[in-house]
């Protein structure tokens, strides 16, 4: 489905007058006032941030009591077992705990699922498992736990202490745990309530270290370690795709220097594999594209405890074979990924009326059940709609699968609204997993589709790109570029700027890069600039600009720095591009 560019409306006073007031280029101004800025103090107001602006961790519902029975028994001796959950965010979070009760003294372990075997969060056998080895231990979940209804109730039964920290979507009830910490519990007024599981856990370390203190204040050995926890819990709130507004962009913000300044031994080992050891910046991409992915392989193919010994190790051989090893899993793992995307294409090709539903739902039984995530974002972004996949067990009759949004759309909403289909299920908006008996998938997939075409109007139905400026490649300076960083970092809810240029050039044939010829690379002039351009995933559009620009064309893209042995060169990554005409004719509507 074609895009319509909606172009934001520029006051060329407003732009002169913040360009002279921040003695910044003209691109930083046009995308400022673009974003609703009309003064340097409004612009510090947004985007300066401290980390003293962090709210108290004693405000998050739930974590006094969490700290006062963690405190308790670090003194009384008690084993410790942190339950995280098998991707970025439970394995970050696991380690932030990890690494402050270790410090604390306490005895300390992880229980960590396997996705394959286990699924998602707590589960009744592992429940029972715990209290057989230590009835007297205290178990406390991260990411993950809230719904757990059943399994909390068990706990209890058996007289397992049992705290859940979260940050998923609720179900009506609680879990009757010793303590629940969520910053959206009932009666909540926590002013944040977007903090990822990382995020959570990393307020739950921050109360911990502070009652170990002086009450208020800890110690300047627990200091020195919250100040490195901020770089796990960066990655965890970078990989979950949480809002990086509020806490969240200040957790990005410093975490991401804490990264390349102090990074602990595990995380500087992978950093190492990923390329990324030499750099002296660290953007929320190097984490989304670089670190996220390899910690997320290892539990995307069922060995996610390996990702957490990699955080905590303090072996400097295990660490680097252990780096080595999550690289190749990711190696694997993509590889994997481009098999399904081809084999779900495959379907909805062979099943074009699938497409006049607003969603779509795909399984099959040669499917990973830990990579299917993936693949439903890239079949989201592909057919423009919510997409659903679903990796099938013949032997259980069942189907587990992961959804990713669109556009928008709540997806778990849509899960609610078709829940008497599904066996379980949970999540939030943009991403959830699920369990379905393989009889109910038909009944399912004419729900959902129909949920979510009734959920989308003639307002919403249309993507659309919002374009903060219309440049020419020549304002692309390298300084120009590099003061945009000013405004990161950047993720959900808070988009890098979108520019668009007319009337530019290829200067020779568009080229199909990287494994499966899966991404694109191109070279773009306007006059005397030439730029390269990149788009990730699009590799299919070499074939269509071969066969449709004959001439000036239009393009829609973000800028960054590309770094490569110590040089920098500004690089355009391709979000849409189109004929110049029809780019005029969007641009007056």
């Amino acid at each position: 489905m074609p895009k319509q560019w909606r172009f934001a409306p520029h006051d060329q006073g407003t732009v002169s007058r913040l360009a002279k007031e921040m003695s910044c280029s003209a691109l930083l101004a046009q995308v400022l006032a673009a974003r609703g800025i009309e003064s340097k103090d409004h612009a510090h107001q947004l985007y300066a941030t401290k980390m003293t602006d962090l709210h108290e961790p004693t405000l998050l519902p739930g974590i006094s009591e969490a700290a006062d029975r963690v405190v308790s028994a670090i003194k009384s001796k008690r084993r410790i077992t942190i339950y995280g959950d098998y991707d970025v965010d439970g394995v970050t979070a696991t380690s932030i705990l990890w690494h402050c009760f270790k410090l604390a003294g306490a005895t300390v372990d992880y229980y960590i699922p396997c996705r394959i075997d286990e699924g998602y969060g707590l589960n009744l056998e592992a429940i029972r498992t715990l209290h057989e080895e230590d009835p007297n231990r205290l178990v406390i979940t991260v990411d993950c736990g809230i719904c757990s209804l059943a399994e909390a109730a068990l706990a209890k039964e058996l007289g397992l202490e049992l705290i859940i920290t979260d940050h998923h979507t609720m179900v009506d009830d609680l879990p009757v745990a010793a303590t629940n910490v969520h910053p959206r519990l009932p009666g909540s007024e926590y002013p944040f309530p977007d903090l990822c599981g990382a995020g959570v856990a990393f307020k739950l370390a921050w109360a911990v270290c502070q009652l170990l203190g002086d009450g208020t204040k800890a110690s300047p050995r627990m200091r020195e370690y919250l100040k490195s926890a901020v770089g796990l819990a960066a990655i965890g709130t970078v990989a979950d795709v949480v809002p990086l507004v509020g806490e969240n962009r200040i957790l990005v913000r410093y975490g991401l220097a804490t990264v390349v300044e102090n990074s602990m031994l595990g995380l500087s080992m992978l950093m190492k594999v990923a390329g990324l050891h030499d750099q002296k910046e660290m953007s929320a991409e190097d984490i989304g594209f670089g670190i996220a992915p390899r910690i997320n392989a290892a539990g995307r193919l069922g060995q996610a405890r390996l990702a957490v010994e990699l955080l905590t190790t303090e072996n400097k051989q295990r660490a680097a074979q252990l780096a080595d090893y999550m690289d190749q899993l990711n190696k694997d793992r993509q590889k994997v990924e481009r098999k399904i995307f081809k084999e779900a294409k495959q379907q909805v090709e062979e099943n074009l009326e699938w497409l006049e539903a607003g969603a779509l739902v795909l399984a099959s039984e040669e499917w990973h059940p830990g990579v299917i995530g993936i693949v439903a974002s890239r079949m989201a972004e592909r057919f423009e709609r919510p997409a659903v996949m679903l990796a099938l067990n013949s032997e259980s009759g069942t189907g587990q699968g992961s959804g990713r949004s669109f556009h928008g759309f709540d997806l778990h909403a849509g899960l609610t609204a078709c829940s008497e289909h599904l066996e379980t299920f949970g999540g939030h908006k943009a991403a959830a997993g699920m369990r379905i008996k393989q009889e109910n998938i038909d009944d399912f997939r004419k729900a959902l589709g129909q949920y979510a075409l009734e959920q989308s109007s003639s307002e919403t139905a249309e993507p659309e790109l919002s374009v903060d400026a219309e440049i020419s490649l020549h304002d692309l300076t390298h300084r120009a570029v590099k003061e945009l960083d000013w405004l990161g970092p950047f993720g959900a809810q808070h988009q890098r700027p979108k520019f668009s240029a007319s009337k530019v050039e290829l200067v020779e044939p568009p080229k199909k890069m990287g494994g499966g010829d899966r991404h694109l690379s191109l070279r773009v002039r306007d006059g005397s600039k030439v730029l390269r351009a990149v788009a990730f995933g699009k590799g299919d559009w070499a074939d269509e600009m071969k066969d449709e620009i004959h001439g000036p064309f239009s393009i829609c893209f973000t800028t960054n720095m590309n770094r490569y042995r110590g040089y920098e060169t500004v690089e355009l990554k391709l979000i849409d591009w189109q004929p110049s005409a029809k780019t005029a004719a969007a641009a007056a509507t």
